[in-house]
């Protein structure tokens, strides 16, 4: 057999594996082969040898007296006599190692040590994809549609050398059914890696356009200040199709990170927006002091106070805002509580009107001045 170090380095330069891991996988293919040859219920270990960079298959046997009838009931004793042909230290008790070729076994041995040898390193082939692409969760690709299944459930894509897949909850339904996510084969699509699933068919990801996770991927591919790190998105809340809030901190006070994400004119939010089917983005400056946090993102609404307590936010507004801070369906409320982390509870206030006092001293003052 050719030096079993060489097959190492052959495999890990053509697979582009780690060295270090395609050892560890033929020892195990060379401790399954003996599994599946001799017996499962014997114990074997193996490892390569230094001086004749082969691999040195051992059976572990336990050593008894030489009239112990263990020892022809089963493989796993040896006689005290036959272990010091091996070694003459060995007393009965002892555990002796004895060396198994599987060459000398022949064809059928070497076919069932190829077929191991294959699956191993297949396994360990998909554990590297599924690590490179399981640390990709989160990240923006583009996936060409290979196919639909006919009641339009899911789309099938092409991503790389692998297969993607997207369900009909992971795509936009806007409440413009003409705005709404439609996709035909040959288009591609931007999404983000939502999951990543292994089995013995092979790798499969999961791709999503209603994660919030998508959102923060766009604003990255159109704002460089996102992209370079200079203005971090700290929250980030949807209702996929119809709103979204999103929560921006800049490193640097010299950064409107507002202004960064809306770009001139609009420009860069719109496009991003037009991206998830005309869903509305609310954009607010990040603030560590939760009554001001809510009150930003109670916004378009305008808000008179907010009272924290433990998990809930108690939030005080005129009747004239009840509409705008509800929102469409209840959008702007959920929202809210989904970007802040606190359970929203509107209360209405009355306006207070100035009493006659008041307004006496206002007008006074008002001559005055003049």
């Amino acid at each position: 057999m050719e030096k079993i170090t060489d097959i190492i380095e052959s495999i890990a330069n053509e697979k582009n594996l780690d060295a270090t891991d395609v050892k560890e996988r033929v020892i195990t293919a060379f401790l399954c082969t003996a599994k599946r040859l001799f017996g499962e219920e014997y114990e074997y270990n193996a490892h390569i040898d230094s001086d004749t960079k082969n691999i040195k298959l051992f059976q572990t046997l336990k050593v008894v007296a030489d009239n112990d009838e263990q020892a022809d009931e089963s493989k796993q004793f040896i006689t005290l006599s036959k272990a010091k042909e091996l070694d003459e230290s060995v007393e009965i008790g002892d555990e002796i190692n004895y060396n198994i070729n599987i060459e000398d076994l022949g064809r059928t041995a070497s076919m069932t040590l190829a077929k191991e040898l294959n699956y191993h390193i297949q396994n360990l082939l998909r554990e590297k994809l599924f690590e490179q692409y399981n640390s990709k969760i989160g990240n923006l690709v583009l996936a060409t549609v290979t196919s639909i299944d006919e009641k339009d459930n899911t789309l099938y894509f092409d991503i790389d050398d692998l297969k993607g897949f997207m369900p009909l909850k992971n795509r936009i339904k806007s409440a413009n059914p003409d705005l709404s996510d439609k996709f035909s084969v040959g288009d591609t699509v931007r999404a983000i890696i939502r999951r990543v699933n292994i089995n013995q068919q092979g790798i499969n990801i999961e791709l999503s356009r209603t994660s919030p996770k998508f959102l923060e991927a766009l604003l990255a591919s159109e704002v460089p200040e996102i992209k370079d790190g200079k203005v971090i998105v700290k929250e980030c809340a949807r209702i996929p199709g119809q709103r979204a809030k999103v929560a921006l901190v800049a490193l640097s006070s010299s950064i409107d990170p507002i202004g960064a994400v809306v770009g001139v004119k609009g420009t860069r939010i719109n496009a991003v927006s037009g991206e998830l089917c005309g869903e509305i983005i609310d954009v607010i400056e990040y603030s560590a002091t939760p009554e001001i946090l809510v009150t930003r993102a109670m916004s378009p609404a305008i808000i008179s106070s907010v009272e924290i307590n433990e998990k809930k936010a108690h939030v005080f507004i005129n009747p004239a805002q009840k509409s705008k801070a509800i929102g469409k369906n209840g959008t702007n409320v959920r929202l809210c509580s989904m970007i802040t982390k606190y359970e929203i509870e509107l209360h209405e206030i009355e306006e207070q009107k100035p009493s006659e006092e008041d307004a006496l001293k206002n007008l006074q003052s008002l001559f005055k001045d003049i």
